[in-house]
């Protein structure tokens, strides 16, 4: 090897070192993502065990997130970062925000299941139509196109046939996608909860609800095709299937690998601190928050304390906001609360959106000690 020839290669080698990495450091430019390592190091080292919850939620039970999602949409930041919990109400917040890397944190590892379960879906699939027709295991109808509102799509394929040839052969492909595409090391257990939550979809289809099969509860609960079509206050239907251009913002960040699923307690040791070390040192700040009503079940225990710990170790700016779902009969043991929005299923909810760093200071201060003392941050 000549002198010129081995500086040139030490200077290559210096250059792959120095020249941030997607997924390893730096700060990514609009066209990078995390290498298909990187995710799986990060789904595998930042969760913690698996805990249990009382029912499968499949999918969500919150019917009035549309009228947030304008909100969601204005804290969008160059840098930002979005954390979420449970299923497929994070989609239409992500596609609101767009943000530059998401993370899904939520205490059943089933969730995280589902969660690989819609991203191989989403990289397999390059329309709603595709997407749908596979996700429901049913023949894709002609007559669907990008210009398709939501209404038709869940109206066609409600009455589109169910095949079960149909469904063994994309759960094969998505297998496929996750295991040998991606090299993602799913146990047994996993592949037995992925066939579960696809299963599910396929048997209950459109009408897929929060609860499903043996855990299904006697609570009145919206659908999954309730839950797509929702409009706000104007009537605008809002959820990340109500358009293509949404549809394909998070495809995109399926396949570059940002959305990233976490196996964690909120009020653990682990997942949300690793979550907030893994930002911090890129730079990034979380925008939006999402926990559902999370809370009310950590203030049934001491967890809530680790929580705020945790939420205060994220790195945030003065935009960042926590958003807070409340269900008035359900949600924390009490009668409706005033101002709660009635929803189409009977059931009391509104969505609020917190501050993080003035709940942050407010929990240090010692002024939140209860769930009703959130409750009154959220009137």
């Amino acid at each position: 090897m000549t002198l010129r020839r081995a500086r040139l290669t030490c200077a290559s080698l210096l250059l792959l070192f120095l020249v941030p990495t997607p997924g390893l450091g730096g700060r990514w430019s609009g066209t990078d993502g995390v290498e298909d390592a990187a995710f799986w190091r990060m789904f595998s080292e930042f969760s913690e065990p698996s805990g249990f919850f009382q029912s499968d939620n499949l999918v969500s039970n919150e019917m009035t997130f549309p009228n947030l999602l304008p909100e969601i949409a204005s804290r969008a930041s160059g840098q930002g970062a979005y954390v979420g919990v449970g299923p497929e109400q994070n989609f239409s917040y992500l596609a609101a925000l767009r943000p530059r890397i998401a993370f899904i944190v939520d205490i059943r590892r089933q969730n995280a299941i589902l969660h690989l379960l819609y991203k191989a879906l989403f990289e397999l699939s390059s329309s709603r139509e595709e997407f749908l027709s596979r996700l429901l295991s049913r023949p894709r109808p002609r007559h669907l196109n990008e210009r398709s509102s939501v209404a038709e799509l869940f109206s066609a394929f409600a009455q589109a046939p169910t095949e079960a040839s149909r469904f063994e052969k994309n759960f094969k492909e998505v297998k496929k996608q996750l295991q040998k595409k991606h090299g993602f090391a799913l146990t047994d257990e996993d592949l037995a909860a992925l066939q579960y939550v696809y299963s599910a979809f396929f048997e209950a289809g459109p009408g897929l609800q929060y609860s499903f099969g043996s855990n299904r509860r006697g609570r009145p609960f919206p659908t999954f095709a309730e839950l797509m079509t929702a409009v706000d206050a104007q009537g605008n239907a809002r959820s990340f299937l109500a358009t293509d251009e949404d549809y394909q913002v998070l495809r995109e960040l399926q396949r570059r690998n940002l959305i990233i699923p976490v196996v964690g307690n909120f009020g653990g040791g682990k997942a949300l601190k690793s979550v907030g070390s893994h930002l911090s040192a890129r730079g990034f700040k979380v925008s939006v928050f999402y926990t559902s009503n999370v809370e009310s079940y950590l203030f049934r225990t001491e967890d809530w304390r680790g929580f705020y710990d945790n939420l205060s170790s994220l790195p945030t700016t003065d935009r960042s906001v926590l958003v807070r779902s409340i269900f008035g009969r359900y949600g924390y043991g009490g009668p409706p609360l005033p101002g709660a929005s009635p929803s189409p299923n009977g059931r009391s909810e509104s969505l609020h959106l917190d501050p993080i760093e003035d709940l942050v200071a407010a929990f240090l201060r010692g002024e939140v000690s209860t769930y009703d003392d959130l409750i009154a941050r959220s009137k």
